[in-house]
């Protein structure tokens, strides 16, 4: 086996791994296919409306023409490697955009030059927060009609809360879009037979200036370095505003936009530029792992890699990994920390897309896929078996609507199981239970079209034939008024060593002001050791065990306190399996006590629509039990906001359509729970 002796820390202040973030069809796989053919990678530009792009390769995408799972491919800009993950668009497939998030240092974010921010910008921007990843924003589209550049850096502003800073400004000529200005280095750049570059245009001399000085000015505002040299020279050098504009990025207190036109090939160039510029190599990112055992991105450290993608091919089981620190060599084996086993690692493979190339070993910064771990998860943390690390994993999205699915033969029913099984190994937003009642299986998503998507794998992937029924919405039960002191006496005597523990549980609605607040809280104010500290852990497992099930209409149990106050033990038959079991019944009777109610799942609907239309279509969500929150006009179109209950808009794309002739067009987002009527 070769392997380099070379590789040290200062190699990754050249590695970018980036996400591309959007709402569906804003235009950010046209952004990553031009990213791709001007690095190198291809050598024809792919379309989406061709079904020719390189990174939607599964056919469903390229039926559907949209992103659905995250794909990620590799390239060379300006001596810098990029590793960049086109991310799915639509809402129903968010936790691939979550998944990704995790293990990405930063991420280009685009906007609609017409549409601004749309319901899924502000979603996945918000996951993006949560995980402190460095953005850029590029407003695309500034070739259409109504393109705003203005309007659209206002909305960023108004609705995602940044402080966004234009280094660009966009060059017409007459009415069509031809290029951009760089506020930085103060030079026109065009698009007509290819990228050329000249001085800036007598015309926009005095916007540009203006533009120029208050870029200095945001910049300045925010930057020591910055400020002095503005405060003794009031300006700034080229070089200062670029070093300044890093810094500011890599912090998160600005987010430069850049804008361009991604179908026609312009404003790419100056986009991997900016990467390069302002994005984060993984020297730039915090250490991972436990305060006892951080890991900075170093190969001499001992290795730490997160999975957070798993995809089974016709071939095998490729897991992808994210190495944070260390070497990984093929040949090695790795400790799967949360499964507390052993894995060997056959292949390591660097992933363009759908095409793959065998490597020897990945170092820290490098995203690559596995072949051979048999048994790990979405989420694992594999590192060196003598150094053991575990990274914060992934946090799964709750599932919002399930189907039941049946196979059509007796012969194809054990293979549906082994089918469902793989799928959910893939997907953790994926769940899949039986019902006690009906003894359906039934096949929980995140909405419609996630499920439409999983049940065409099955058929085309897996060979089966199923049959589906109507998709359900995922209703909660939660507490309204809640029991104190509620006594539980668990006794089990069955000869040898019986069952005893007692407990007393308060159970509360988790915030009396807020009667949709999801979640679930447990303490314990039990004084004097009367309940020792193990078995108050298996009181806690008992009462999530509790929750599972609750008894209004069998559906799962949320928003709610509990809190142990006292407890008794028996000096022989209590128990760790005793006291939990205590916990689970205890909590049951506490449910069954107090006063629940049913919570349902709540979306906001963004839906455009043509002014003629507008009066239809807000009757028609007055009967869905909308709650309209607000309207904005636009050239000839209104776009109507409304908060809606999930199970009113099963079926809503086809009533729109019908009610606006087909002109007009809706996205949601999910928005938390609210007590059914």
């Amino acid at each position: 086996m070769t392997v380099r002796t070379n590789i040290s820390r200062s190699n990754l202040a050249v590695v970018r791994n980036l996400g591309i973030l959007a709402h569906v069809d804003a235009g950010k796989t046209t952004v990553t296919e031009r990213m791709l053919f001007l690095t190198g990678i291809t050598h024809k530009r792919g379309e989406v409306h061709d079904g020719t792009t390189v990174t939607d390769f599964d056919p469903q995408e390229r039926d559907r023409g949209i992103t659905i799972f995250a794909a990620a491919v590799s390239c060379e800009w300006a001596g810098h490697r990029l590793t960049v993950i086109d991310t799915p668009g639509h809402v129903d497939f968010s936790d691939e955009v979550e998944r990704s998030l995790r293990v990405l240092d930063g991420a280009v974010a685009v906007f609609d030059a017409v549409a601004g921010v749309e319901p899924q910008s502000e979603s996945v921007w918000r996951r993006a927060d949560r995980y402190v990843v460095p953005r850029i924003a590029f407003v695309n589209k500034m070739d259409r009609a109504g393109a705003d550049l203005a309007v659209a850096v206002a909305s960023i502003r108004g609705r995602l809360h940044p402080v966004p800073v234009l280094v660009q400004l966009p060059v017409f000529g007459g009415e069509v879009f031809a290029g951009v200005v760089d506020l930085v280095r103060l030079r026109a750049l065009t698009w007509e037979n290819g990228l050329a570059e000249g001085p800036v245009p007598d015309r926009l001399a005095d916007q540009v200036a203006q533009a120029r000085r208050e870029l200095e000015e945001a910049v300045a505002e925010r930057n020591s370095s910055a400020l002095e040299e503005f405060v003794e020279h009031s300006a700034l050098t080229d070089d200062t505003l670029t070093a300044a504009l890093r810094e500011l990025t890599l912090a998160g207190e600005v987010v430069p936009v850049l804008c361009g036109a991604a179908y026609r090939d312009i404003g790419i160039e100056p986009l991997l530029d900016a990467v390069v510029a302002y994005l984060p190599s993984p020297l730039d990112r915090p250490a991972v792992g436990a305060a006892d055992a951080a890991r900075a991105a170093n190969p001499a450290e001992p290795l730490a890699a997160l999975a957070f993608k798993v995809h089974a091919t016709p071939t095998g089981r490729l897991v992808f990994v994210r190495v944070y620190s260390g070497i990984l060599r093929k040949g090695d084996t790795v400790l799967d920390v949360g499964g507390g086993r052993r894995e060997r690692v056959a292949r390591i493979l660097r992933v363009q897309a759908d095409r793959r190339e065998e490597v020897e070993f990945a170092v820290a910064g490098d995203i690559v896929a596995l072949v051979g771990p048999k048994g790990v998860r979405v989420g694992a943390t594999l590192c060196a078996p003598d150094a053991p690390v575990l990274l914060e994993p992934p946090a799964p999205t709750e599932p919002a609507v399930s189907v039941a699915v049946e196979a059509r033969t007796s012969a194809d029913t054990e293979k549906l199981g082994v089918a469902l099984a793989r799928l959910t190994e893939e997907d953790p937003s994926l769940t899949v239970r039986t019902d006690p009642e009906t003894g359906q299986m039934l096949l929980a998503g995140l909405g419609e079209l996630h499920l439409e998507v999983v049940v065409e794998k099955l058929r085309r992937d897996r060979g089966l034939c199923v049959t589906v029924g109507r998709p359900q919405v995922a209703y909660r039960e939660t507490m309204v008024r809640g029991v104190r002191g509620l006594t539980y006496r668990h006794v089990k005597q069955d000869g040898g060593a019986g069952q005893w523990a007692h407990i007393v549980l308060d159970v509360q609605p988790l915030r009396e002001s807020e009667p949709g607040a999801t979640g679930f809280e447990f303490e314990s104010t039990v004084v004097g050791g009367r309940v020792p500290a193990e078995f108050v852990r298996a009181v806690e497992a008992g009462c999530r065990d509790g929750l599972v099930e609750g008894p209004l209409a069998g559906h799962p149990v949320t928003g709610v306190r509990v809190t142990l106050t006292d407890g008794a033990t028996h000096s022989k038959d209590s128990s760790e399996l005793a006291f939990r079991t205590a916990g689970r019944l205890g909590l049951r009777e506490a449910l069954r006590t107090g006063t629940l109610a049913v919570l349902e799942p709540l979306v906001e609907l963004t839906a455009t629509v043509p002014e003629d239309y507008v009066g239809a279509v807000l009757g028609d969500l007055a009967a869905r039990r909308a709650r309209v929150t607000g309207s904005v006009a636009r050239t000839g179109t209104v776009v109507v906001t409304a908060t809606v209950p999930l199970a009113e808009l099963f079926g809503y794309a086809t009533c729109l359509r019908s009610r606006t002739q087909g002109r007009g067009t809706f996205a949601t987002r999910p928005l938390g729970y609210a007590l059914a009527p």
